[in-house]
């Protein structure tokens, strides 16, 4: 998560309950992601620091943007996004993927995780299990 935007903060006093993503071709986490999974958050750059559970899932496919509006408008406060606007977007979305989020813990130890094979760009990794990709740092 791009730290300026202040987001961990927000998931942590319950500010933002819905995290999302907004693409323009289906990605990960679209139909990996479902209703009881485990998400762990990081700021770009930082270890993970907190945990949270999915409590339901929403997936969007936009044919126009009304569409997109309709979403923002209905969710777009819960999600925290900076600029509701959709007519100042860069790029109207085709795909749209909302978790809802539940059972926020920030972890008593933070940790980093090993991106090798993922790409060091890639905002989302599903793996079975959090071990996978699990280091800690001394």
């Amino acid at each position: 998560m791009n730290k300026s935007w202040k987001l961990i903060p927000k998931i942590i006093s319950r500010e933002k309950t819905i995290e999302s993503r907004w693409y323009q071709t289906k990605r990960a986490p679209w139909n990996k992601i479902n209703k009881g999974d485990t998400i762990f958050l990081k700021n770009s750059g930082e270890e993970v620091t907190v945990s949270v559970k999915v409590s339901k899932v929403l997936q969007f496919t936009f044919k126009n943007k009304s569409e997109v509006e309709e979403v923002v408008k209905k969710y777009g406060k819960k999600i925290c996004l900076p600029n509701q606007n959709v007519n100042t977007w860069e790029r109207i979305p085709k795909y749209c993927i909302l978790m809802f989020l539940e059972e926020v813990e920030l972890l008593k130890k933070s940790f980093g995780i090993n991106k090798s094979g993922f790409g060091n760009g890639t905002a989302w990794i599903c793996v079975g299990h959090i071990n996978k990709i699990k280091i800690y740092f001394s």
